[in-house]
């Protein structure tokens, strides 16, 4: 290309991943270019038209997508919309303009770094924070898995009549027949996942273009918040708790390390820009289904009802709403249909959970684990306390389960949502591509609101069923000598995280310009190695590549 190259001082650690591959961990390239050629492009054998670019980057904004049309979001989105009509839409909202933010960020820090989230904060934390956050993304996975195992066993219970414990015993079998159909092509399984999760979004569509929610009041339920009661302050917490959940962050920074970005900083930025556009248009549909689905829910429940139908409407679980379909599809078409969605619903966010626990435990503690042992780990923990609930329960408990469990995701979002912040917004960890002063005052304030509300209903909730409480005084008296020590290093910990300052620096220097990176790769293929850090060992993601 005529350019003069002189790399000054370079430093290239290599590391190895998966069988034989090198990965380089940090590197220090200076790169001079002559001005006759500062501004000369690529040949036009190297040149791609936006859109064949921006395809190369499609999938996983789309398959984390997945996780926010799971289970918990369709119960806790029924829930919501029966007990309080559209009043909590502004959740959702606000949920899903957060899920854009962080999940882009997760997305550029695995792209600037060549590292995903659980790899940095092993990179950056001492021992034992590393352990402490490994342990808490470990749980974090098990409880997403909770209402795919309850929501299958819904599904089973719909379609074949058999007891909710029983479907929930069964879910480890359906783990196991997943896994064997991967083999004859995941892509393809994960294609008739999507449409089946589609075919339900477009049944709650239709439902509600027969329900016909009046706009004024589903615009006023989106764009004013407002909380009726500690309820709908539970509520609400539930509904972010199913939106914006942690071990997804760690799931998106290490899927984009699945595709091959030159380490310039066009190449950088337009990864970045992709990887945004892609996700958005992902979740601007998940946000519109659960609209929809909040929209049903409320119209129907808030309608005049048979007695029978109004008593579903008070205790309204996953079990229990497929009647909500029946105006469109008919009692037992619709029943039927919406099974065999809940059902792909829950295999489908598998899936997410089966890669993010993976990544987890790789990152954290360089461990690979096998995919069949790793998911079918996960499950069996999931089904100890869902299979407990649904046999003391019933569906109504598990129901409650599933609430409990997004509550869970709410209060562990801090613990990968301040690294995720902290990480993107620095200089060591993302040099010239650290996120910009309006996005980390967005970012941050949206992220200590959802913060604050969590230790503000965990305190209220806690105090208020310590005053109404029939236990002894003895019984309380020693509940809250062993909780609220818990709640002070709940606070202690988001603080130490919020305020520490980070010392590692993962970010890999770019060369200036794709011609210049062109003239990298040659010189670095001379030296026996990559210079664009391609992570093999997240290769085999089962995305187009």
């Amino acid at each position: 290309m005529g350019s003069q190259i002189q790399n000054q001082n370079a430093e290239i650690n290599l590391s190895t991943w998966g069988r034989g591959s090198n990965r380089i961990a940090a590197s220090s390239l200076e790169v001079h270019d002559d001005d006759h050629h500062s501004n000369k492009t690529f040949d036009h054998d190297h040149q791609e038209s936006g859109w064949k670019k921006f395809l190369s980057f499609v999938g996983p904004g789309f398959l984390v997508s997945l996780a926010y049309l799971d289970p918990g979001n369709l119960e806790t989105d029924l829930q919501a919309g029966a007990s309080y009509k559209y009043e909590l839409l502004w959740v959702i909202l606000v949920g899903m303009i957060f899920a854009v933010i962080i999940q882009s960020l997760a997305a550029n820090l695995g792209v600037s770094t060549g590292k995903h989230l659980a790899e940095v904060c092993k990179s950056e934390y001492p021992v034992f924070i590393k352990y402490c956050l490994w342990i808490l993304a470990e749980i974090a996975v098990i409880a997403a898995d909770i209402p795919e195992v309850i929501g299958t066993a819904f599904a089973l219970n719909i379609l074949f009549h058999i007891p909710v414990w029983v479907g929930v015993i069964l879910t480890g079998f359906s783990t196991i027949l997943l896994l064997g159909l991967q083999r004859y092509g995941v892509r393809k399984l994960e294609l008739l996942i999507a449409i089946l999760v589609f075919v339900m979004a477009g049944c709650f569509f239709g439902e509600m273009s027969y329900a016909k929610p009046q706009a004024s009041e589903l615009f006023k339920g989106m764009f004013v918040p407002k909380l009726s009661g500690s309820g709908a302050t539970g509520d609400a917490i539930a509904l972010l708790g199913a939106l914006v959940m942690p071990h997804n962050l760690f799931l998106h920074s290490a899927l984009v390390l699945s595709r091959k970005v030159p380490k310039s900083v066009s190449g950088i930025n337009d990864a970045c820009r992709f990887f945004l556009i892609e996700s958005s248009m992902a979740l601007f549909i998940a946000f519109l289904i659960n609209v929809a689905v909040v929209s049903v829910s409320g119209t129907i429940c808030a309608s005049n009802l048979s007695p029978a139908d109004a008593e579903t409407c008070s205790d309204l679980t996953l079990n229990s709403a497929s009647f909500l379909l029946q105006n469109v599809l008919g009692k037992k078409t619709g029943a039927i249909l919406y099974a065999i969605a809940l059902l792909a619903s829950g295999q489908s966010s598998t899936i997410t959970g089966t890669y993010a626990g993976q990544y987890i435990m790789q990152g954290f503690l360089d461990l690979k684990m096998k995919t069949w042992l790793r998911n079918l780990m996960t499950r069996l923990v999931a089904i100890t306390p869902s299979l407990v609930v649904s046999i003391i329960g019933g569906s109504s408990g598990a129901g409650r389960l599933i609430i409990i469990a997004s509550m869970i995701l709410s209060f562990e979002l801090p613990f990968a949502l301040i690294p995720l912040l902290k990480f993107s917004s620095s200089s060591c960890k993302m040099g010239p591509h650290k996120n910009s002063i309006i996005i980390i005052i967005i970012s941050w304030l949206l992220g200590f609101g959802i913060i604050g509300i969590n230790v503000y209903y965990l305190s209220t909730a806690f105090v208020g069923w310590l005053i109404h409480s029939n236990l002894p005084k003895v019984a309380n008296v020693f509940i809250g000598v062993l909780v609220f020590p818990l709640m002070a290093i709940y606070v202690i910990a988001v603080v130490y995280l919020t305020f520490r300052k980070d010392t590692v620096k993962t970010f890999i220097e770019p060369v200036k310009s794709d011609a210049n990176m062109e003239n990298g790769i040659n010189s670095g293929r001379s030296l026996g190695f990559e210079t664009v850090p391609y992570r093999e060992d997240l290769a085999d993601i089962p995305l187009p590549q």
